[in-house]
């Protein structure tokens, strides 16, 4: 009985080494960090490459480890890129930023943001609240900036006077705007003017289609001054044969992307300027590599004023169905034309 008993407890012991043995045979061995191995010990490089694959939620959430992650939580370099993201739950199934989160970022990390988006819903409140956080943004360096739409253009809804003061104040603190999209907003020419008196040297990108309070004259003003303006999206009403000089001067870098979109206000009563065969040739003597792009949501009978003569336009996109008349007209006068893309006509 002894033996048997001694015999039983024997193998006990020897069990968790052998299970061990069959682990560390599977290539399955367990892991344990030693007190030098704490996840608050990692070197803060590798805290902060962990920190920029996490979502803001996520990196939030971790930061709430220890001291060590919260202090890289704050690094400057995890701040130069933030998209604000406003909805209203009534109306939105989207996520929307935290209040709480935002006023964090405009009092410790104003001063880091350099690429910034506001991702809004349909809901005017949503819009006045992008406002809000713009206006407060005196301590800024922002390189790029975004204001989008994700349904209805809700920005147009807010206050010009609002929405205009909001913008001017980045304008004149950046300093350094690179890239600026805004389209669907009620920007104005006074603000493009404070926009140009700040940063005409850094100014690459400018979308702005649909912007109805800006007149030729503000965006000529914009051609005239920022020189190393690359890409330039805008509605047809603002194209004219001195914005296309312009843009062609000796002092002006060669344009890279042009886009134009030609959209009928009022359907059958909107009239439609014609630019000069020599002013896109200018361009094109100019910046003989530039995409010009062209969409188009109009009705057939106000084609009238287009492709008469050659156009340099190289990519096409049409809303509404085309004559084959008119497909005729732009295969006889766009020969730089890469891409045609329609809607098909019904028998």
């Amino acid at each position: 009985m002894k033996r048997g008993r001694t015999g039983l407890k024997s193998k006990c012991q020897t069990f968790p080494s052998q299970e061990r043995a069959k682990r560390q045979k599977r290539g399955t061995s367990s892991f344990a960090l030693t007190p030098s191995e704490d996840w608050g010990n990692l070197p803060h490089h590798v805290i902060q490459q962990i920190f920029q694959h996490l979502s803001l939620v996520d990196r939030a959430r971790a930061s709430s480890v220890c001291r060590c992650w919260n202090d890289v939580f704050h690094t400057p370099d995890l701040w130069r890129r933030f998209e604000f993201e406003l909805n209203q739950p009534a109306t939105s199934y989207l996520r929307s930023t935290h209040p709480d989160l935002i006023q964090q970022i405009i009092k410790r990390h104003a001063q880091h943001l350099q690429y910034v988006s506001f991702k809004v819903d349909s809901c005017t409140e949503s819009a006045e609240a992008a406002c809000d956080i713009l206006s407060q943004l005196v301590n800024c360096t922002i390189k790029t900036l975004g204001l989008i739409s994700t349904a209805r253009p809700s920005f147009m809804d807010v206050s010009q006077a609002h929405f205009v003061s909001a913008l001017t104040v980045v304008f004149v603190n950046s300093k350094s705007l690179s890239s600026i999209k805004i389209d669907d907003t009620p920007v104005d020419d006074p603000s493009l003017k404070v926009l140009v008196a700040n940063n005409s040297d850094t100014l690459k990108l400018l979308k702005m289609s649909s912007c109805p309070h800006v007149s030729p004259a503000g965006i000529l003003c914009v051609a005239d001054q920022c020189h190393g303006l690359r890409e330039l999206a805008l509605n047809y009403h603002l194209l004219s044969d001195e914005l296309l000089l312009a843009l062609s001067s000796e002092k002006h870098v060669r344009l890279e992307h042009l886009r134009i979109d030609v959209v009928s206000e009022n359907p059958g009563q909107t009239h439609f300027h014609t630019i000069k065969r020599s002013s896109w040739e200018a361009l094109i003597r100019h910046s003989p590599k530039v995409n010009i792009v062209m969409y188009f949501f109009l009705y057939e009978e106000e084609f009238e004023p287009f492709f008469c003569e050659e156009t340099p336009v190289t990519h096409l996109y049409f809303g509404r169905a085309v004559s084959k008349e008119m497909l005729g007209r732009i295969g006889l006068n766009c020969p730089r034309l890469v891409e045609l893309v329609g809607v098909r006509q019904r028998p």
